[in-house]
């Protein structure tokens, strides 16, 4: 038996927006249009550049210091649980110094979203030694508040495991990341830092 064979509908084609009449293709020209405006002095193109922070000296970040200042997301904590690290103890053998662990309000709202399975994080969170960072903003990410936090404010080191949100922070020079590797603290971007196994 050989297949049937099936009719081709010619009806059925996707519809196409004509850009003289719809005004949703309008606007995007318009847009566009916008946007190719440059500004220019005397014919000449004037760019924006950012100003460098004043606390970097190359890549090295002259306002990290002990105590250190680390802001400790989500995941960070959830898999410290699972490699029995604890936090205090883990940072200072790893950067051989007093550490200050942050949490912001983002991070305790994630936390208290995720249920009962997770009491001992937010047990391990409510520490009193843990100083909590008030959030100003709307919502409960959390990462892109770390990421605001650390561009206003260089002088902050970022606890995470998310590879997303290290991506974003690589982006950002001077902001070194620790994260967990070997079941110890590890930190990346941070020449000073002795007791991070390499």
């Amino acid at each position: 038996m050989g297949k049937a064979k099936k009719t081709r509908k010619f009806g059925a084609v996707k519809r196409m927006i004509n850009p003289k009449t719809d005004p949703r293709a309008a606007r995007k020209t318009q847009t566009n249009e916008k946007k190719k405006e440059t500004k220019t002095i005397n014919g000449d193109l004037v760019k924006h550049v950012e100003q460098a922070n004043s606390a970097l000296y190359f890549e090295y970040n002259t306002q990290l210091g002990p105590p250190y200042h680390v802001i400790i997301d989500t995941n960070f904590i959830n898999f410290s649980i699972q490699n029995k690290l604890d936090i205090h103890k883990s940072m200072l053998d790893c950067l051989y110094a007093k550490c200050t662990p942050y949490i912001t309000d983002c991070v305790m709202a994630e936390l208290e979203k995720l249920g009962r399975k997770y009491r001992l994080a937010m047990k391990m969170a409510r520490d009193p030694r843990m100083k909590r960072l008030t959030c100003l903003h709307k919502g409960t990410y959390a990462d892109d508040c770390i990421v605001d936090r650390i561009t206003n404010h260089r002088c902050f080191i970022v606890a995470t495991c998310d590879r997303d949100l290290k991506r974003r922070i690589r982006k950002v020079p001077g902001v070194p990341i620790m994260f967990i590797t070997q079941r110890k603290y590890s930190i990346e971007r941070m020449p000073d830092a002795y007791g991070a196994p390499r």
